[in-house]
């Protein structure tokens, strides 16, 4: 089960997120759920790479902050992404992935959510209760994590919600599932920095979602 994990450096890293340190600990979870796991610091070439990856990870941030770089139209990135989600890779969107890939046009539709600057925020960050619905045989259960809490996406098509949190107006979703094109796609908007992978609850959330996402679930 090969895995490709695309980290945030360059204008997809930001001053908040350290993303080759959570990318390093993603890939520690995967690799003990049984998956070959290969992490790239460039965004864009592993976009471009997905050949023979079952699970594309994207724990990257918003290209679009704070600089005009734009991705050429032509690059082999965007086609390469369609091209798997039409073969039916697996995809897992961590954290600020719901504001990554501006520049693919299958992204948002994908992962069916998109933060929105100046509507989209959290609070400070702290300890979180998530409580998750059963997913791959594991029943209705609760854990704590310290991370932040996402408010007010703006989510595109439908979604089985699998975890939330405490909003604003009531629970708001921390994970769930989709399918879009032949992919399954699994989101965990968790994951902020290192702390909130020492939760066990948050480890096993992101073991099953990955499971989930290449088809390993029995559904």
């Amino acid at each position: 089960m090969r895995a490709l994990i695309a980290s945030g450096s360059g204008r997809y890293a930001d001053p908040w997120h350290p993303f080759a340190a959570t990318s390093d600990l993603l890939a520690e979870i995967l690799t003990g759920a049984g998956f070959d796991v290969a992490v790239d610091h460039d965004v864009d070439h592993a976009l471009a790479a997905l050949d023979g990856v079952e699970l594309l990870v994207v724990n990257a941030g918003d290209p679009w902050t704070d600089t005009d770089e734009r991705l050429p139209l032509d690059h082999p990135g965007a086609a390469a992404l369609t091209a798997a989600l039409d073969r039916g890779i697996g995809i897992l969107a961590m954290h600020i992935a719901v504001a990554s890939l501006r520049d693919y046009p299958d992204w948002a539709a994908a992962v069916g959510a998109i933060w929105v600057p100046g509507g989209s925020w959290h609070p400070e960050h702290s300890v979180t209760t998530v409580h998750r619905q059963a997913l791959g045989g594991v029943p209705d259960s609760a854990f704590d994590v310290q991370d932040e809490r996402y408010l007010s996406l703006q989510f595109v098509g439908s979604r089985e919600v699998v975890a939330t949190h405490e909003g604003t107006h009531g629970p708001e979703p921390t994970a769930w599932l989709r399918h879009h094109r032949n992919a399954r796609v699994a989101v965990d908007v968790l994951g902020h920095d290192e702390r909130s992978y020492r939760s066990p609850g948050h480890r096993d959330l992101i073991r099953n979602l990955a499971r989930w996402a290449i088809g390993l679930d029995g559904s």
